[in-house]
């Protein structure tokens, strides 16, 4: 009988494992029982917190770190990936104007930025990136992208011929939009936006009105906001020729989806969808016997595009049965049975302070697939 191959393509469990991490974990509980089994590592993620790691993980590339503009002016370090093939990068725009970034007590969308973003982009053109994958989920911000513009050589000015303060607040000054400097360089790279929302720029779904609350909007900021998004479109429309008030995922973090369609050669794509193409995961998962995966929580959401649905899809695709592993399972996991997903286990073992059940994520996640892998023995 030849040896098993186990495919091991998690999520990061927030808090506690990076994706590898689980897959470690995940290969040691299961290497007690089959010590001469295949094992393969995916690590993956969902366009969202850990995207770039897992992509840096699973190509062999490496991490690089930058200080740029924070969402309130404020200098911060980012990251970014360069993918094992030295011409993709790979971002999360919450590295660099993400809402961790800026206290409660001090969350105003009228003022913060996208500005750093614009500058990681920046420093991907100048390391010869040709390709830029950008997560753009746990915004900070609401201001349609123009400070990532800005930073970019974009130039927003008002009625006196002044250049407008950044943030979503002023945009409603915006009386010309000069791209003359806007950085050529910008029209040779291919940008993937991994962004799972829907909601368009405007409007009583759009950018201000779902995520602004969240943000530190007060429903007088949330109204204010939206016009100037309105005007902010109107203009760029006028102006510059491109439509996108209404065009779904325009108002994906603070209307970011917006302003990289309206100055890149931006894509929006499922962010599942762009980690398992660059990942490689159904070439890798071909000759696999089990497919494990899971992240911190499942529940009846994890079919809306989360780790774990992606992953079961891609495999019983290729016939492949799915084990799923979750720190905590919520309602309505039945209807991930017909997705692909064959079974799911908790990996914690009682009553437990989340602070030690977060330490002691590795060695859940290694008992649990220890016992998992004594069943499966048990059935051959």
């Amino acid at each position: 009988m030849r040896e098993k191959t186990f495919v091991l393509a998690p999520d990061s469990f927030k808090e506690s494992m990076t994706a590898k991490e689980v897959c470690l974990a995940m290969e040691s509980g299961l290497r007690k029982i089959y010590p001469e089994a295949a094992y393969i590592h995916v690590p993956m993620a969902d366009g969202g917190e850990g995207t770039v790691q897992s992509l840096v993980d699973a190509s062999g590339g490496e991490i690089h770190y930058k200080k740029v503009v924070g969402p309130l002016g404020q200098p911060v370090t980012a990251k970014y990936g360069i993918l094992g093939d030295g011409e993709t990068a790979a971002i999360e725009m919450a590295s660099a104007s993400g809402i961790q970034l800026v206290d409660k007590a001090d969350r105003n969308p009228l003022i913060t930025t996208t500005y750093g973003t614009g500058e990681l982009i920046l420093e991907c053109l100048e390391q010869g990136i040709h390709k830029i994958i950008i997560g753009i989920g746990g915004s900070a911000t609401n201001d349609g992208g123009a400070g990532m513009a800005e930073a970019l050589g974009a130039r927003f000015i008002d009625e006196a011929g002044e250049l407008l303060p950044r943030g979503g607040g002023s945009l409603g000054r915006l009386s010309s939009v000069d791209i003359s400097s806007l950085d050529a360089r910008l029209q040779q790279v291919q940008l993937i936006v991994a962004c799972d929302v829907t909601n368009p720029l405007c409007g009583d779904h759009g950018a201000s009105a779902v995520f602004g609350p969240q943000k530190g909007a007060t429903p007088e900021m949330v109204q204010q906001l939206d016009a100037n998004l309105a005007h902010y479109a109107a203009v760029v429309k006028q102006q510059l020729g491109k439509d996108v008030r209404d065009l779904p995922g325009a108002g994906a973090a603070g209307g970011l989806g917006a302003g990289l369609m309206i100055f890149t050669q931006a894509t929006l794509q499922k962010g599942i969808e762009i980690v398992i193409e660059y990942t490689g995961l159904a070439r890798k998962l071909a000759d696999a016997d089990f497919v494990f995966t899971g992240e911190g929580g499942i529940d009846f959401q994890t079919k809306f595009g989360k780790t774990p649905y992606g992953v079961a899809r891609t495999a019983k695709a290729n016939g492949k049965k799915v084990i799923a592993l979750a720190g905590y399972i919520g309602e309505g996991i039945e209807t991930l049975y017909a997705e692909g997903i064959d079974a799911i286990f908790g990996i914690v073992p009682g009553a437990s302070s989340l602070e030690q059940l977060l330490a002691e994520g590795p060695a859940n996640v290694e008992r649990t697939c220890e016992n998992i892998a004594r069943l499966l023995k048990l059935s051959e």
